[in-house]
């Protein structure tokens, strides 16, 4: 592969000369042969999203999916300083430092990013849309300027692009470029930012501030900078990037025939541009691309969480401005940690000490859940049936449907903030999936937290999920609004392109069911995709007034969701986190994670059935990709009318969460009935509401003996495979219950559950939100306990006529407390002694006569137990007589 160049024929040396009026010579001193300086080699190192992954070491506390501390990023950064030259490398960054960061930095509004970043010598970098999470004043007034409080950063932010309101002068506070010398080289940085940012942030804290077209700023500067001959090297820094509708893995050539923004970068940003660097998709690629009218440039793109550095070395030749890329790839961050290395120490110690406060305040329990619930992930696969990926950097795929966002959906509905006076009840939540930013992970991590035990969530990890302290809104919004809302998900921005991400999939309360159309490509028509919405079970009325709890960032209109603007929105006063934290994961109820979509893509559903109507139709998607998601086996359809239903058949799904429905409605359906599809085992639901399906409990048991564990065979038949619990009773006192698996569930009485004698039992399944609830009796002879006895006498040595020998009978039965009486019959005489602590003793009178006598010992038994017998032998000598 030819390396990529950029020559520009000695422009800025004969323009000098020109000026000086020594043109011959200048000339002269160009042609072969003259002496000729060595080209300088230069390295660029890059990081883009780093998102405040301030971390100690390399676990995945708080959702975290980086891999690497903050110590070993120092670690490799220097490591390369020293391997090139500390004045031969320029470390920079392509945007989102700060904003959605780990609690580490987030609890002090991510000064200790600022503070590493300071001390890893960042020379400058490009704004990122998360940079304006708090607004251009907190911008201005913390990071730029610095306060009493706050740690200025020592690095120049950059945005071309960004524009003050209704004008295309330069934003105060933010520049268009810096300049800096590498080894005597002049590099200029260019940075622009995602023109999409005024969608992805608080419209309130952008007001004064317009975002232009990127590459038209990039080249507009760039332009200026070539004609005034300030640069050498000219590196455009772009917190933009390949877009999220393409996979994973894509070529360049697939990216760019996508189209959008990224395609723009790359085909039309100035050939004066030597190197492109990326950021905001999270992406990794390290590509060498054409330029316009020759020639190639890198472009590059790490990913995100600093786990690696995008690495350009080139080399400028001071004689004839040519820049030649002779490596152009992204680096691992490594796992060593160098203290030795001063810049390491600092960075060490920032990290130390923002750990240590930060766990202060995050190591207190909050609340708990039982599973995994967490954002959708990309790549993995379905393991003895349920959904894995052990690559935690897979998650946040925001074009699915997630676990996580339907529990926040849920908390929104389901905690209403009753301390705001005229407040309405919300009818519904709603969750955009860019303000999730981490997982409640089941297992704990006592070795970072001696609180941190399985199925606990600490304020640190609660708080890492939703981190921007965004204000909950109730937006009232018509029946018709609100379909808006739901079809915006299918992206356009104001003036009616596609962003990178063309869809973003919402987070919905588990009231809400939709029905939509497959297509969520960026090549997907806008605006007629959602075909049917039920809210509490009734269709979506497009004249009624809904109340939906939101963050105030959805409901100003972020990620594109312009509708909310449509509606009356009413700021609660309400600090998302404090309501999720506080209110919901602390009110006493662990939370465990909905498998059931609550958007489904299909096609050929009909609005209603009637005798004899025929249906094919497509379902797709079925299968959540959050962790410990089941893979769907089968869809049941049902005829549904009111409260009635016939059942229709049952169809499979495949591999990929796909399902085809053929059917004909029975003839003999009166009237108009819906059609309702439900996927298992998550329980999904397509189309009508289903009423509550009836089901029949079974059980069976073997005959019980008191004292002893009994086991019942419970099974609950109903049209779909009945979850929840059943509870066995006797007499109204609750004995035992169990859990259904597979419809089906063993219950195991204790011991002690059941005295002896005929016992009435109550087998009661409870229902779940499907299917209704049921109950059986069962009539079971319950037998007494089983006894053994054990007989010893004494003394060894019986003598006729003077020892009296005594009886010791010990008295045990299995899971219950021997009472009652032991009876001795020996030599035609009978002794009885009561049991006490399971023994009896029986003094015998003296033998008469010597001989082998026969003991016959029985125990009489009780209510509990049962009778039992045994016997033993004494022999009785003659006095004075010899053994």
């Amino acid at each position: 592969m030819t390396p990529p160049t950029r020559t520009r024929p000695g422009s800025r040396v004969v323009a000098a000369v020109l000026g000086l009026g020594l043109a011959t010579s200048a000339l002269t001193a160009l042609v072969p042969g003259t002496a000729h300086a060595a080209p300088v080699d230069i390295t660029l190192l890059d990081i883009n999203d780093y998102h405040g992954r301030i971390q100690s070491d390399g676990g995945t506390g708080s959702g975290d999916a980086t891999t690497y501390s903050t110590v070993e990023l120092a670690t490799t950064v220097q490591g390369i300083r020293a391997e090139r030259g500390a004045g031969n490398v320029l470390f920079l960054s392509a945007g989102d430092n700060i904003g959605a960061s780990l609690f580490n930095s987030a609890h002090t509004e991510d000064e200790p990013t600022i503070e590493v970043l300071n001390a890893l010598g960042l020379a400058t970098t490009a704004v990122g849309n998360h940079e304006f999470d708090k607004g251009i004043d907190w911008l201005r007034t913390n990071v730029v300027a610095g306060t009493p409080t706050y740690t200025k950063a020592d690095f120049p932010l950059l945005g071309a692009n960004v524009y003050a309101k209704g004008t295309t002068t330069p934003a105060p506070g933010i520049q268009e470029y810096s300049t800096h010398s590498v080894a005597g080289v002049d590099v200029c940085v260019i940075g622009a930012v995602t023109q999409e940012t005024a969608s992805l942030v608080s419209p309130a804290g952008i007001a004064s501030l317009d975002f232009g077209d990127p590459v038209v700023a990039v080249n507009r500067v760039a332009g200026q900078l070539e004609t005034a001959g300030t640069c050498d090297v000219t590196v455009a820094s772009y917190h933009e990037g390949a877009g999220a509708g393409t996979p994973d893995g894509s070529t360049l050539e697939q990216e760019i025939a996508a189209g959008g923004a990224f395609a723009e970068i790359v085909t039309g940003t100035d050939p004066a541009v030597d190197v492109i660097f990326t950021g905001h998709t999270h992406k990794e690629y390290a590509w060498t691309a054409p330029k316009p009218g020759g020639g190639t440039r890198p472009v590059i793109q790490t990913g995100s969480y600093g786990a690696k550095l995008g690495r350009v070395d080139l080399s400028y030749d001071t004689e004839t401005d040519a820049v030649t890329v002779s490596t152009a790839a992204l680096t691992a961050v490594g796992t060593a940690e160098n203290l030795a290395d001063p810049v390491v120490a600092r960075v060490d110690a920032i990290t130390s000490a923002a750990v240590a406060a930060a766990n202060v305040v995050g190591d207190v329990a909050k609340g708990t859940v039982t599973d995994d619930i967490t954002t959708a992930f990309s790549g993995g696969s379905y393991v003895d049936g349920e959904y894995t990926q052990p690559d935690l950097t897979k998650r946040d795929d925001r074009a699915s449907e997630s676990t996580l966002g339907n529990l926040v959906a849920d908390a929104l509905r389901d905690t209403p903030i009753t301390d705001t006076p005229g407040l309405p009840k919300p009818d519904l939540g709603i969750v955009n999936p860019g303000g999730l930013r981490a997982e409640l992970f089941h297992r704990g991590d006592r070795a970072a937290s001696p609180q941190n035990a399985d199925g606990v969530v600490t304020f640190e990890e609660a708080n890492a999920v939703l981190p921007f302290a965004n204000n909950i809104s109730y937006v009232t919004l018509t029946g018709a609004q609100l379909e808006q809302v739901l079809e915006q998900q299918w992206q356009t921005t104001a003036t009616g392109s596609r962003p990178s991400r063309p869809f973003l999939h919402l987070g919905l309360s588990d009231n809400v069911r939709v029905v939509a159309k497959p297509d969520t490509s960026a090549t997907s028509p806008v605006g007629d995709n959602v075909d049917a919405v039920w809210i509490d079970g009734a269709p979506l009325d497009p004249a009624r007034q809904y109340v939906v709890s939101t963050f105030s960032f959805l409901a100003s209109g972020g990620d594109n969701f312009r509708a909310f603007q449509q509606g009356t929105n009413r700021d609660t006063g309400k600090v998302d986190r404090d309501l999720w934290i506080d209110g919901y994961l602390a009110n006493g109820q662990a939370k465990s994670p909905s498998y059931d979509r609550r958007q489904v893509f299909a096609t050929g559903l009909p609005a209603t059935l009637t005798a004899g109507t025929s249906v094919s139709a497509d379902l797709s998607r079925l299968n959540l990709t959050s962790l410990g998601s089941p893979a769907n086996t089968s869809v049941t359809a049902f005829a549904v009318q009111g409260t009635s239903y016939r059942e229709l058949g049952s169809f499979p799904v495949d591999a990929s969460g796909a399902a085809a429905v053929d059917l004909t409605a029975p003839a003999d359906l009166a009237g108009q009935w819906g059609l309702s599809l439900v996927a298992e085992p998550s329980r999904t639901i397509v189309g009508a509401p289903l009423p509550r399906l009836t089901s029949r409990v079974k059980a069976t048991v073997p005959k019980p003996r008191y004292g002893q564990r009994t086991t019942l065979s419970v099974q609950v038949d109903a049209p779909l495979t009945a979850t929840g619990k059943v509870t066995v009773t006797s007499g109204g006192r609750t004995l035992r219950s169990a859990r259904l698996k597979a419809g089906a569930a063993k219950v195991t009485l204790r011991a002690r559950d059941l005295r002896p004698g005929a016992r009435n039992l109550r087998v009661t399944y409870g229902g779940d939100e499907l299917i209704a609830a049921d109950r059986t009796k069962l009539r079971v002879d319950v037998r007494r306990a089983s006894a053994q006895v054990a007989v010893r006498t004494a003394p060894k040595r019986v003598t006729a006529r003077r020892t009296r020998a005594v009886v010791v009978t010990r008295v045990a039965a299995s899971g219950a407390s021997a009472a009652g009486r032991v009876v001795v019959r020996v030599a035609g005489r009978t002794y009885a002694s009561k049991v006490r602590n399971g023994r009896a003793v029986v003094k015998l009178r003296e033998f008469r006569r010597p001989g082998r006598y026969r003991v016959r010992v029985r125990y009489a038994g009780s209510d509990l137990v049962r009778p039992a017998a045994t016997t033993a032998t004494i022999k009785v000598t003659r006095r004075g007589a010899r053994r």
